[in-house]
């Protein structure tokens, strides 16, 4: 079965998705390129096809509207864009962080590529963290991650780490979806994207806050039930339409203790362990063709569309 992951790394203990190159600490930027996979340059050249006149005769005819994207290793093409659009490069995703692991005090953890180089990302703690209750801790990352395959603008986002489960999750912005996203017809500009999330740094505060309100927030049997029926019921299909038993019954079950730090009193009963549960299935338990599926779903796919959706839901129970 083909992987996803082209190549990763990271630094510490394995991460939640088993994946990767284990480096010793504070490596130089260009370690990081190297282990995980990102010295290689994103190249261009103009679309041309062939037109067969005849058995005898044909000609090279280019499309100007339109430019083939490849590695610079391999040769391997990754898409067709139209020329307007402004190419990251993998190095660009790592050099984004050079600034802030030498003198902010940011620590790499992992980088990587994924579907043989068409979407590459970085991930680094902040220094930031939170205790909900004694044992409950969340650490603040931030992830840059870009694609040249139309999936993904070049996205920079704070995302929340749960220690006792490593389950992740985006970090909301100033009441937004969470993310500060460049996107690939404009060019990308660091420096810019750091203001708007320095700006945003006050938002772990707010975000913890809520947290903590989730953690405080009972939540009757009957209510978590009806909690996941909702997530897992598709809205644009017939009311008859059942739901997804089988993710219903698992988070459910998760959530009833079967979960990692289910059994803390920040989660036990609480609208804080629904959204736990929710993040534990997507990251850990949700059916996925392997590991590599599964990351790439967590954070940039339909598992993280999930997350959202759970986060949204349980906020509305604070009002």
């Amino acid at each position: 079965m083909a992987h996803l992951v082209e190549q990763m790394a990271y630094v510490g203990q394995t991460p939640w998705h088993g994946l990767g190159n284990q480096l010793s600490a504070n490596q130089p930027i260009e370690v990081w390129q190297q282990q995980a996979g990102m010295d290689w340059d994103i190249k261009e050249a103009p679309v041309q096809f062939t037109d067969v006149v005849d058995d005898t005769q044909s000609r090279l005819i280019t499309f100007p509207q339109s430019k083939v994207l490849y590695r610079s290793d391999t040769y391997a093409p990754l898409s067709v864009v139209s020329q307007r659009y402004q190419v990251v490069q993998p190095r660009e995703i790592l050099e984004f962080y050079r600034d802030l692991t030498e003198v902010s005090g940011f620590q790499l953890e992992t980088a990587g590529v994924l579907k043989g180089g068409k979407k590459v990302w970085a991930l680094a703690r902040t220094g930031h963290s939170a205790t909900i209750q004694a044992n409950d801790v969340t650490n603040a990352y931030v992830l840059l991650a870009t694609a040249c395959d139309g999936t993904l603008a070049t996205t920079a986002q704070f995302t929340a780490v749960r220690v006792v489960c490593n389950n992740t999750l985006a970090v909301a912005i100033d009441d937004t979806r969470g993310a500060v996203k460049v996107p690939h017809s404009t060019t990308f500009d660091a420096e810019a994207v750091k203001r708007q999330l320095g700006i945003s740094v006050s938002s772990w505060d707010t975000f913890m806050y809520r947290m903590k309100m989730l953690s405080e927030r009972a939540v009757k049997h009957t209510e978590a039930e009806a909690f996941f029926r909702q997530l897992f019921s598709d809205p644009r299909q017939d009311a008859a339409t059942q739901p997804n038993e089988r993710a219903m019954s698992k988070t459910l079950d998760i959530y009833n203790g079967r979960g990692r730090g289910a059994e803390l009193g920040s989660s036990k009963g609480t609208a804080l362990g629904l959204l736990n549960s929710v993040t534990e299935f997507v990251d850990h338990e949700r059916r996925a063709r392997n590991t590599d599926y599964r990351l790439d779903s967590a954070w940039f796919g339909q598992g993280a569309a999930l997350k959202q959706k759970a986060l949204d839901r349980t906020l509305e129970m604070l009002t």
